[in-house]
Parts: C-alpha cells; sequence; structure tokens
C-alpha cells in the first residue's frame, strides 16, 4: 500500500512540474510602438502587438501589461512599419529556379537542394506562405515545417493533374502511343504531373494527391506558354473530367483551381465546380461576369511583355506575346467588376525572377496603388488560402493582424503604403521576420 501511494505521489509530482515547466517555458513576444498595417484596412493604425507562442494574442493602442512567471521577448518597433507576411498564391517552388530541360534531366535530389535554397530566399524577402500549384513539393514542404531548412509555409496541390497533350504533359514524342508495359514517365514517377483521360482517372489521380496531402487540387483546363504540344487556345478536358476532381476535393472538404486563358476553358471549369481561376489573361466580360455570378476567385499575375530572355522556344514565346496581350483587360475588368483578386507570380525556369520575388510585386502598379497591392498579398491570398477548410496544412488565420491570426510578421523600415519599391531591397529594409511565433529576422 505505501509502495502504491508513493508512485501516486511521484506521478502527481510529474504532472505537477509539468505544469510548472509549461508555465515557466511560456514565451511571449511583445513589440511595441509600430504602424499597424492589418492586411484588409485602409487605414493603418499605432500600437503594440503581443505574440503568444504562435498566434497573435492581443493588439491595441495602449501598452500592453504581460502575465507575471512568464518570459518576455520585448522588440522596440521604432515607429516603422508592421504587416501580415506576404503571400505568393501562384508559386512552383520546385520548378521556379531550374531550366525545363534540368528539371526533367537532373536528379531529384540535386532539385530538392536548389528549391530549398530558393525557399530560403522566398522567406528573406518577406514571403512567409505560398500556394504551391504543381510539383514534387511534399518532401520540400516537409524539410521547412520540421525546422530541417528555412522556407516559408506551403500549400501544395503536388503533381499537375494534365489531359494527354495538356500544360502538364511533360513526356517526349517517342514516348507516344502510351504503352502500359513500358511503365511511367518521369515526371509522373517523381510525382511532378499526372497523366489522366478519363472522370474515372481524374478521380484517381485527384485523390492520390489528397492522399500526400496535397490542400487543393490543381488541374490544367487550357493551353499553356511553356508547354509543348498545346496551343494558347485549345481547352483541355471535358466538364465530366474537371467535376471529377471537384467532387473528389468536395469529398475532402477543399477545392479545385485550374490553369486557363481562354473564356471558353474557364466557363467549362466554372460549370465543373472549381472554386478558383489561375491565370485567365483571354477573359472576355462575359466570363468575369459568370465568375462574379458564381463566387469564383481570380488568381491574377502580373504578366508583361519583359523581353525575349531566351528562356522559352520560338513557339512558346509566340504564345507568350499572345498571352501578354490580354493581361491590361483582364486586370481592368477585373476593376470594373471589383473582383477580389489574389496575387501571384508563376515564376517559372527563371533563376533571375526567382531571386528578386518582390520585383513580381512591383509591377502590380501598372493597375494598383500601393494599398491596394499589399491588401491582394496579404488579406485577400490570406482568404484564398483559407479555401482549403480542414485540409489547411497549418491551423489558424493568415494574411491579417488581428488578435487569434497565426503570427507570421513583417516589420519594413518604412510605410510600404507610402514606398512599396522598399520590396525590391529586402534584405536591408525589412527589419524584422516573424513566421509562426518564431524569430527568422530581427535587425531592429
Amino acid at each position: 500500500m505505501n509502495k502504491l501511494l508513493f508512485k501516486s505521489f511521484l506521478i502527481l509530482l510529474s504532472i505537477c512540474s509539468t505544469f510548472e515547466s509549461k508555465a515557466q517555458s511560456e514565451t511571449l513576444i511583445l513589440i511595441n510602438n509600430v504602424e499597424i498595417f492589418d492586411g484588409k484596412s485602409d487605414q493603418t493604425a499605432k500600437g503594440n502587438v503581443l505574440i503568444r507562442g504562435n498566434q497573435i494574442d492581443q493588439i491595441s493602442t495602449k501598452s500592453i501589461k504581460v502575465p507575471a512567471n512568464t518570459t518576455v521577448t520585448v522588440i522596440d518597433g521604432q515607429g516603422k512599419f508592421l504587416m501580415p507576411g506576404l503571400i505568393d498564391a501562384h508559386y512552383h517552388a520546385m520548378f521556379a529556379t531550374l531550366s525545363q530541360v534540368a528539371l526533367l534531366t537532373a536528379d531529384i535530389g540535386f532539385v530538392n537542394l536548389v528549391a530549398g535554397k530558393n525557399a530560403e530566399n522566398l522567406l528573406q524577402s518577406g514571403f512567409t506562405s505560398i500556394r504551391d500549384l504543381g510539383g514534387p513539393i511534399f518532401g520540400l514542404k516537409m524539410g521547412i515545417d520540421r525546422g530541417i531548412i528555412p522556407g516559408p509555409r506551403i500549400w501544395p496541390s503536388g503533381a499537375f493533374i494534365s489531359q494527354t497533350g495538356g500544360h502538364g504533359d511533360f513526356r517526349f514524342p517517342n514516348d507516344i502511343p502510351t504503352d502500359p508495359n513500358r511503365g511511367l514517365s518521369y515526371a509522373e514517377r517523381i510525382n511532378a504531373a499526372a497523366i489522366a483521360d478519363s472522370p474515372d482517372l481524374v478521380r484517381l489521380r485527384a485523390r492520390e494527391q489528397l492522399m500526400l496531402g496535397a490542400s487543393q487540387i490543381k488541374l490544367m483546363a487550357g493551353g499553356g506558354v511553356s508547354s509543348v504540344y498545346d496551343p494558347l487556345d485549345v481547352t483541355q478536358y471535358t466538364e465530366a473530367e474537371i467535376h471529377a476532381a471537384v467532387e473528389a476535393a468536395e469529398n475532402w472538404g477543399t477545392y479545385v483551381t485550374v490553369h486557363a486563358y481562354t473564356p471558353r476553358a474557364i466557363q467549362q471549369a466554372i460549370r465543373a465546380g472549381v472554386k478558383c481561376i489561375d491565370h485567365g489573361q483571354l477573359i472576355d466580360e462575359e466570363t468575369v461576369k459568370m465568375m462574379v455570378e458564381k463566387d469564383v476567385f481570380w488568381s491574377l499575375q502580373p504578366f508583361i511583355d519583359e523581353g525575349d530572355k531566351g528562356v522559352l522556344s520560338p513557339e512558346s514565346r509566340a504564345k507568350q506575346l499572345e498571352m501578354y496581350q490580354g493581361t491590361d483587360t483582364a486586370f481592368d475588368l477585373a476593376k470594373k467588376y471589383k473582383m477580389k483578386i489574389a496575387y501571384g507570380t508563376d515564376v517559372l525556369f527563371d533563376a533571375q525572377k526567382a531571386a528578386q520575388p518582390g520585383a513580381q510585386l512591383i509591377k502590380m502598379k501598372r493597375w494598383f496603388n500601393n494599398l491596394e497591392i499589399l491588401k491582394m498579398a496579404t488579406g485577400n491570398n490570406g482568404e484564398l488560402l483559407a479555401l482549403s477548410g480542414k485540409r489547411s496544412p497549418y491551423s489558424g488565420k493568415l494574411g491579417v493582424i488581428e488578435e487569434g491570426a497565426l503570427a507570421d510578421i513583417l516589420i519594413f523600415d518604412g510605410s510600404l503604403i507610402q514606398n512599396l519599391d522598399q520590396i525590391l531591397k529586402p534584405r536591408e529594409t525589412i527589419k524584422l521576420i516573424i513566421k509562426d511565433g518564431k524569430v527568422i529576422k530581427n535587425q531592429l
């Protein structure tokens, strides 16, 4: 009996010690004296922000009192500009920096290392989250989430799901006709692409990506610039095939987004039930009205001609120029109908562009003022990430500075509303980076 009591006492002591240890080890970060842009408001506010764990605990214009028996890191914001971490809603972390040939021929280990280096640059440039819309991303995401390498949060789609000859078909011509005895192509084996022709196969491929951890499904619904086989105007998949992916995604509580430029491709995808259109540069007014009616999110990129850098083939360059011609019209229609636009870059096969993610954000000044741009890259994009519902890999709200939101926070030297060009020199102008409540950089 005495032994039993003694064991019980030890267990109770252990429990008490655990609670005491947690109370003593609980750390808070208090940021005082900052100009706060919350990701959605037209006005900033002077105030202070308290972070508890990985969440924003309190925001106040008055001094914040910290509970006793807690360890507090106090940061003097010096009146500088505090905002949510930036979000890129259309990224390809595995495809951003290397050439297409290298991606299809190099060892996947090397590709992961290059992608990891770029992911660190994204985070140091202020991008604390990305929606990755195609590629063998799950290993990189795992490495970042486990703290092995630094990088942004990742909402992964996994492999592009594409029809034969579609925008995600990376096979060589000598792989056709398809021979089941030959096995999968390299792109399929590394989960960069998934070729599916028929509703049943599309459903299967969508379920495979959800099984691997996809937070949303990405389908190729129309022609693309960098792909070899498909003219820009072609519509890809049938409504039934797209709907099969939509059903699979909705059964998992998430959604489908599609790559599409033309009215026909976009309208078919909307009828099939997709919740987001990525690109849409060749859209018309009728299709925009349909998007508004069906409450479809528009992830629209600042694609403008920057000259031929020799990255693309002559055929792809011609398609690119055709697509560029529609960008101004697309943004004008989005503004006319007051659509909520998600900001993304879709950088592909271009190390120079990938090295300067802020330069893509600056391009948005062609159509919007600085405040509007910041709202897109924070609050708007946060709402798009939330469409993943319970399939979101991170529990909590992003893109805003508000109590209860996840603590992904930047402090810039000056107001980005006044001078967005600061984003071009992030190593100098970003004074504080906090991701998930952890200080990544502090120069205050």
